[in-house]
């Protein structure tokens, strides 16, 4: 109030008062384009006289700063409302992207009576090209026609760029050929722009080509447009015929055009010379080395990003929420903990962990190190959170092994509803499916995905054939696999795998030679695959025939998995010796997988004094491990040599290790129904066992006769044959028999090795009862089918 009175009792001075109002309007003109907008205000207020030009330069001053609400007012205060008053606040909302607003006043101005000039209307076409607004470019479009503005270069020109930045290309093009009296420099740098814009890079370079032929000026703001074409297809050789343009036209010190030359070099993966122009540059832009961080981080170069990085923050440049992605990108596939947390503090204190851009990026980089409570911890602070958001913890989740929480966190994801899915997330979680085995949810999703109507991927359509060949769903794996138009190697070698671990290893084999004839070339998991369907086949020349191709045709070092494939191949056909003269000769040290087969073999074989020395090994390797101590207490069980077997197992428990227990689940109802053996726990305990009774009694009718050697007690008969009956498969079978549907599947899980006696019993149930029963144990899929197993007594 005291600074109003002091305003009405103010009397300008005399040398005020004799200046004419032009000079006035003059001084006001100057103070406002050097943005002196306190000055000017001033020079206002105490301006004697003030005709239409005061009132519109003071509006176009405030609007042109975007203090519009001081604009606004002043526009309403104006006594006197020409055009250039209403195109001075329009420009204003316009460049400041108040669509709502701008589009507003537009209408008002023609409803006042006031015809909009050239530059209102290229104001507007602007902001519709900003913000894709198609339809309401296209209603300026028509009032360019009613009143003979479009034939205006100004209007032309906007009109070819609204046309191209809302992706109508076509109509860009057609009406850059009408006005071919109405265009200039900025008309055709519009055109090019728009190729570059719609990813149509080569019209793009052919239209550059036209421009200089036609003799065309081209300017800073042409360079940079082309200069992005040629990045989006690594045109790297067209690129440099640009820059030798620029240098010849005498752009080359513009910032602007600096920064697309580091962009192009460092997108077309010329480091080098994107790293040479960066030096070069007398400004430090932080655009130009956000992308030569970015050039960097695509190439795998992840310490020179790093140290870009550092050397930028050494020099104070202002760093964006841009620079700060790329770099925790840099750092998100390495276990560099310590940087990355630096990288944090450094985000916490420059006040850029408000950005969503920034914490999806945080979000990411700790998943990827295996933080998951971190990426939690700002997932759960983020005040927004995107598809990128959910997928990189999703992601995370699932790359960590925490399958469970990985499809928790989808569930609450999709419960959301706002959240559309994408071809990453999709993959990620089939993958979580596919190792949890839990074929329903896997296909609730691929039913999600075929009605969201997303595009498909090539990873997508592999994680699908992926999942359910590790379900245990062969056949919905070949269905997949059929269905897709383009496959690579992992495509076929997932199928390779599932019909192996399926019990259908000749599948695998065909269609290896399916692949190669695609020429597509195997990969060092194919040859896993391949090799563990010869040894569940017994294929053992061609099991020799692919394991001696690896190296010698397809140049892949055999790894230690193929090794182990190679020794469970020559160990269940009998060939221990050679099997362990393979071991002696390995390229690679031998692990424990390697012995764990030779040891495996020699279970079978009753190979004791082999089995000794495999398990003695083992011991050295994987101390609390009790696979070893079993097999050896089990090598000893079926020689007769209980008291050895005692002191295997009185050492297991000196040493403190217990074995795993086995267990057997299985799903009904929307649950999952656990048993170990002889349990008593269930509810319908008493109907699984009397089932059991039934069963027993039945199959042995029909020839089964209970297989001792699976017994590792020395015990009665009668005791032995009960401790056999009740083994948690059994119990999972006798339950799936009350609760399943006649003509389902039903289908268990266990988590070690079915036992021999368990697999006879269900080759004999699957036939007197009529079902197909699917048991994945720790190595493959058991199908049983008319009193069949597809791995065919390979397991």
């Amino acid at each position: 109030m005291h600074k109003l009175r002091t305003w009405v009792s103010y009397r300008p001075p005399p040398s005020l008062l004799r200046s004419t109002t032009i000079e006035l309007n003059r001084r006001l003109n100057g103070l406002s384009k050097l943005g002196c907008l306190e000055e000017a205000r001033n020079l206002f207020d105490e301006m004697p006289d003030k005709d239409e030009f005061t009132w519109n330069t003071m509006v176009a001053a405030y609007a042109n700063s975007g203090r519009l609400t001081d604009a606004r007012k002043l526009f309403d205060e104006s006594p006197v409302k020409g055009s250039i008053t209403w195109s001075g606040l329009i420009a204003g909302y316009c460049r400041y992207g108040c669509e709502v607003e701008a589009f507003k006043l537009f209408s008002e101005m023609h409803m006042e009576g006031q015809r909009p000039t050239q530059y209102t209307m290229g104001s507007v076409l602007r902001l519709c090209s900003m913000t894709s607004s198609l339809q309401r470019g296209e209603q300026i479009h028509g009032y360019a026609l009613k009143t003979g503005n479009d034939g205006n270069v100004f209007v032309s020109t906007g009109l070819v760029d609204m046309y191209a930045k809302c992706m109508c290309i076509l109509e860009a093009e057609s009406l850059f050929e009408k006005v071919a009296d109405a265009k200039n420099h900025a008309t055709w740098t519009a055109m090019l722009t728009g190729y570059s814009h719609n990813r149509d890079s080569f019209k793009a370079m052919d239209f550059f080509r036209h421009m200089r032929t036609e003799g065309v000026e081209i300017n800073q703001f042409t360079f940079p447009s082309i200069l992005t074409a040629c990045a989006a297809v690594l045109a790297n050789d067209f690129g440099l015929q640009v820059h030798g343009c620029i240098v010849k036209s005498g752009f080359g010190s513009n910032i602007f055009v600096q920064s697309a030359l580091v962009d192009m070099y460092a997108k077309c993966r010329d480091l080098k010379s994107a790293k040479k122009k960066l030096e070069s540059m007398e400004i430090d832009d932080a655009i130009s080395w956000n992308s030569l961080i970015v050039g960097f981080v695509n190439q795998g170069l992840k310490g020179e990003a790093l140290y870009t990085f550092q050397r930028m923050h050494a020099k104070n440049m202002k760093i964006d929420e841009y620079t700060l992605p790329s770099v925790l990108n840099s750092l998100a596939s390495t276990k560099d903990v310590r940087n990355a947390k630096s990288v944090h503090c450094l985000i916490l204190k420059s006040g850029f962990g408000r950005y969503q851009v920034v914490n999806n990026a945080l979000v990411d980089v700790y998943s990827k190190q295996g933080n998951l409570d971190s990426a939690l911890t700002i997932f759960n602070h983020m005040e927004g959170k995107d598809v990128v958001s959910w997928t990189s913890l999703v992601v995370g989740y699932s790359h960590n092994g925490s399958y469970e929480e990985s499809l928790k966190l989808f569930c609450a994801m999709h419960v959301t509803g706002s959240i559309q899915l994408d071809q990453l997330i999709v993959a990620n979680i089939m993958s979580s499916c596919a190792e949890l085995a839990i074929m329903e949810f896997g296909q609730q999703l691929h039913a999600i995905l075929v009605k969201s109507g997303l595009e498909s991927s090539l990873s997508v359509d592999n994680s699908l054939v992926t999942m359910y060949a590790k379900c245990g769903a062969i056949l919905d794996a070949n269905r997949v696999f059929d269905s897709m138009q383009n496959r690579n190697v992992i495509t076929y070698t997932a199928l390779i795998v599932g019909y192996a671990q399926n019990g259908k290893g000749l599948y695998s084999l065909l269609l290896y030679d399916q692949m190669i004839s695609a020429g597509i070339a195997p990969d060092y998991i194919t040859f896993i695959g391949l090799l563990f369907a010869c040894s569940h086949t017994g294929s053992l020349e061609k099991g020799r025939s692919y394991f001696n191709s690896m190296d010698n045709i397809h140049g892949i070092k055999p790894g230690a998995e193929h090794y182990a494939c190679m020794i469970d191949l020559l160990g269940r056909s009998g060939n221990l010796s050679e099997a362990k003269q393979l071991l002696d000769q390995m390229d690679v040290e031998p692990d424990a997988t390697v012995w764990k087969s030779l040891l495996g073999a020699c279970r079978m074989h009753k190979e004791l004094e082999m089995g000794e020395m495999a398990a003695k090994e083992l011991f050295e390797l994987e101390p609390k491990n009790s696979m070893p101590y079993v097999m050896l207490s089990n090598l000893y069980s079926a020689a007769g040599r209980w008291e050895d077997a005692a002191k295997i197992r009185k050492l297991m428990k000196c040493r403190g290790i217990s074995k795993e227990p086995g267990s057997s689940w299985t799903q009904a109802n929307g649950r999952t129904h656990t048993f170990v053996s002889e349990d008593r726990s269930h509810p319908m305990m008493a109907r699984i066992y009397s089932k059991i009774d039934e069963v027993i009694a039945l199959i042995k009718e029909a020839g089964y006769v209970p297989d001792m050697s699976f017994v590792l007690h020395d015990m009665e008969r009668e005791g032995k044959e009960l401790g056999l009956a009740y083994h948690s498969e059994k119990l999972a079978l006798a339950f799936g028999l009350l609760v399943v549907p006649s003509g389902a599947v039903i289908r268990i899980y266990k988590n070690l090795r079915v036992c021999g006696d368990c697999h006879t019993a269900f080759k004999y149930i699957s036939s007197l009862y009529d079902r197909h029963i699917v048991l994945r144990d720790s190595n493959c899929f058991h199908h049983f089918v008319d009193g069949k197993c597809s791995c065919g007594d390979y397991w």
